[in-house]
């Protein structure tokens, strides 16, 4: 396989921060729908995302790769668990804005890549190094403190955390690309979307300036999920998933400077294992990267001797 240009890689990494940024500032633009239940948002988010794709999809002339991944029956049943999985993510993200917890989505992003190192050691037999139990070790400790600290679990953080490394594991069992998959699982809860219009009648459709603001969910969904499927293909996984530490990133600045969630000595304590957790994992990940990378030029070296 061919690698990736250095203008590519360069354009790559553009594309990845634009979809950070969008997805790290996104609780600004949803905290201008509190008024609205967090049910009709995922109901409209749902609907606006879909009409977006299918524009981007047609433009491109793929709207038959989308019929192919929707009548192929080993693939269907796998859409349909990742869109019921994605849904639950995208409804509590909504919902942790609107309770004033965006904090604690911060929180539950940054554990993401903790939790699915784990999911991989117990179910795919992943192999983790010494310094990723570390770092899985720290993480678990900082939700610990917040427990005790806070006298109730971060739910929020773990049902997200959870759900996001359920929907990535499924993603691994459907074999279409990223934005025709994810166009082909907001498709098919499209009927459930559309049942939920009908038994809230006209109170799923306020006033014209919040519906503008509710198809505006459309792209705002859709886009970054185009810009991290183009960096997807040309930039390696390590720098993917250092760069994806944005997002939770500006969500706890925005949480923070914007909306004034109040941040306890508990938070203090907790955010900064979980950074010192994350900086031990990216850095044997980088590590384990530059490793393999080094194996593959040196067999190829003596492939060509």
């Amino acid at each position: 396989m061919p690698q990736p240009s250095s203008s590519d890689a360069r354009r790559g990494v553009l594309a990845m921060l634009g979809a950070c940024v969008i997805w790290g500032l996104a609780p600004i633009f949803y905290d201008l729908l509190r008024h609205v239940p967090a049910s009709d948002i995922l109901a409209h988010r749902v609907l606006w995302s879909f009409v977006f794709f299918a524009v981007v999809l047609a433009f491109q002339g793929r709207l038959g790769i989308l019929r192919q991944a929707l009548t192929d029956r080993g693939q269907v049943w796998w859409i349909v668990l990742s869109a019921s999985i994605i849904s639950i993510n995208w409804f509590f993200f909504i919902y942790a804005i609107q309770i004033g917890k965006l904090s604690e989505s911060s929180l539950g992003y940054y554990m993401f890549p903790l939790v699915s190192v784990t999911v991989g050691y117990l179910f795919f037999q992943e192999t983790l190094a010494r310094l990723q139990w570390v770092s899985v070790g720290l993480a678990a400790l900082a939700v610990a403190i917040l427990t005790v600290g806070l006298g109730a679990a971060p739910w929020i953080s773990g049902l997200l955390a959870v759900s996001f490394t359920a929907y990535g594991v499924v993603k691994k069992r459907v074999r279409t690309g990223s934005v025709v998959s994810v166009t082909a699982e907001v498709f098919v809860t499209l009927p459930l979307v559309a049942a939920w219009f009908l038994y809230q009648g006209g109170s799923a459709w306020p006033s014209a300036g919040t519906i503008v603001l509710l198809v505006l969910s459309g792209p705002l969904t859709a886009t970054p999920m185009i810009l991290f499927s183009y960096a997807a293909q040309r930039i390696r996984l390590s720098t993917l998933g250092l760069l994806q530490y944005i997002n939770p990133t500006l969500q706890f600045l925005v949480a923070a400077l914007i909306f004034g969630e109040s941040m306890t000595l508990w938070h203090g304590i907790a955010f900064p294992l979980i950074w010192i957790a994350l900086a031990i994992y990216s850095g044997v990940a980088i590590a384990q990267d530059r490793a393999a990378r080094k194996s593959r030029t040196n067999a190829a070296t003596l492939g060509t001797v």
